[in-house]
């Protein structure tokens, strides 16, 4: 299964809160300094932070850090507590008088699931989860999953069943593959890894190899195009975030996101709804160049990383609907998901 941790250089930090009306958190994505990002935004229902400042025509070529957060809109203020605790370390862009730590973040709606509306993750949270940072030589990454920080009080299948955090990563082979057709192999350098970490907070219903589709009827009146009430539960989101030390620019990081979007839909159906606001940031940490003298070399080792990354979101995916707990509060209860 493997992990978000497993590419060299993250840290991942959860911080939450589940007592007194509150069911929410935040989890902040460390990233090594000199780490490039990208960006795609695919549900109809987004909230968004620096989202800007991945773009590869900007300014700032780097990221320092991910926030990822529950509060829907209003907990886009944690992002400025992981900025913060960056700015502490040393680590951001560097401006006359310090540094200005880019730190880009998406939230899931989760307000009022622990029975208080007005419960929701700020900057201090934020702060938190970033001081609570850990790498894979720190801590055991299962403490990492389930009901914690960002998953805290993520619900899935149109607020049915417990959502969670879950992670999963890919190591590509190192050696010789075919090349395009006509074109000679292509050989790939050893130790690339592609890692991924999801908040699954999704309106759609978990898709597991091997067992029956999931009878969205039950869930969605009318089938999958029926009719959807705006009552704050149901909405939704699933956000992740899928890294590799494969050494890629900012373009190429945002065309990793976007290829990661394909293992997003394969573990969620429906995906990208219009209540749903789908967010994968994709991010290289470096480290590990791959033979670009030539055509061929380029696109396959660009497309090695990008069918890992599909393939890590969805098991990560799918992960954190396995590694999430039920939870009872004044809102209601929602259950465990009986993943096979």
């Amino acid at each position: 299964m493997g992990s978000l941790l497993d590419v060299p250089g993250i840290r991942v930090g959860h911080a939450q809160r589940t007592e007194d009306g509150w069911l929410t958190g935040v989890t902040a994505v460390v990233l090594p300094p000199g780490s490039t990002g990208g960006v795609d935004v695919r549900g109809g229902g987004p909230g968004t932070i620096e989202s800007d400042a991945l773009d590869p025509s900007t300014l700032v070529q780097t990221v320092d850090g991910i926030a990822l957060c529950g509060g829907s809109a209003y907990g886009l203020a944690a992002a400025s507590g992981v900025q913060l605790w960056l700015e502490q370390q040393g680590q951001g862009y560097p401006v006359a008088g310090g540094v200005v730590p880019i730190v880009p973040g998406a939230v899931i709606f989760d307000l009022g699931r622990g029975g208080d509306f007005t419960a929701r993750p700020d900057a201090l949270m934020g702060f938190d989860a970033a001081a609570a940072c850990a790498g894979l030589a720190e801590t055991p990454d299962g403490g990492l999953r389930g009901c914690v920080g960002a998953g805290t009080g993520a619900v899935i299948g149109r607020n049915t069943y417990k959502g969670g955090v879950g992670m999963a990563s890919i190591r590509i082979p190192g050696g010789p593959v075919p090349g395009p057709p006509g074109r000679p192999e292509v050989s790939l350098p050893d130790g690339i890894v592609v890692g991924a970490l999801a908040v699954v907070n999704a309106a759609g219903m978990p898709v597991f190899d091997g067992a029956p589709p999931p009878v969205l009827e039950e869930h969605w009146p009318g089938g999958v195009l029926g009719p959807m009430s705006g009552e704050p539960e149901a909405l939704n989101t699933t956000l992740a975030v899928v890294a590799t030390n494969a050494a890629l620019s900012p373009a190429e990081c945002r065309r990793l996101a976007t290829a990661a979007h394909a293992g997003l839909a394969r573990a969620l159906n429906p995906s990208h709804t219009q209540v749903d606001g789908d967010t994968v940031f994709g991010v290289s940490t470096g480290g590990i160049g791959f033979d670009r003298s030539t055509e061929a070399g380029r696109v396959v080792g660009l497309m090695s990383v990008q069918i890992a990354a599909a393939d890590a979101v969805r098991a990560a995916i799918l992960d954190g609907v396995r590694s999430a707990t039920a939870v009872t509060t004044p809102a209601g209860t929602w259950e465990r998901y009986p993943a096979p």
